[in-house]
């Protein structure tokens, strides 16, 4: 393991974000995320926490090669909360309150080490945007980084 000396300056950026109109189910949001996020590349190491401005919504870091496991999720998260299970809260249809669910049990941030201007992933992690509705539109992100500047 590597270490990394800080001899920047230290800087707060936060930027609001938003992610395009998915269907319900998993999706690969990383490269997304960093199009749209250019200032991170001067931070030489730092943390960039990402915030879901949702509740029917999630974000989770996880398996970004195998297109599969995020099917796979998308069903085990359907048979763990199912759509009318006797839910009192129905006023914005049938996958409403299962939305506020499964964005509870995931989550609505994430928080990723960032070094020399990129994220610090595992070789087969990605961001994943968890969409717990069938007609949503683009989910709003609010993108904080802390760190040091490059020199």
């Amino acid at each position: 393991m590597s270490a990394i000396s800080v001899t920047g300056e230290s800087v707060w950026i936060q930027k609001e974000i938003t992610v395009s109109s998915k269907k319900r189910g998993c999706h690969l949001i990383t490269d997304e995320i960093i199009k749209q996020f250019p200032e991170m590349q001067n931070i030489c190491v730092g943390l960039l926490h990402i915030h879901m401005k949702h509740t029917s919504a999630s974000l989770a870091l996880n398996e970004n090669w195998d297109p599969d496991v995020r099917v796979d999720t998308e069903m085990m998260l359907n048979r763990i909360v199912p759509e009318g299970a006797g839910y009192k809260h129905t006023c914005e249809g049938p996958d409403d309150m299962p939305a506020h669910v499964k964005a509870a049990l995931i989550g609505s941030s994430v928080t990723i080490p960032i070094t020399k201007g990129k994220l610090n992933l595992g070789t087969w992690q990605g961001i994943w945007l968890c969409e717990h509705r069938n007609h949503a539109g683009g989910r709003h992100l609010v993108l904080t980084v802390q760190g040091a500047n490059k020199k």
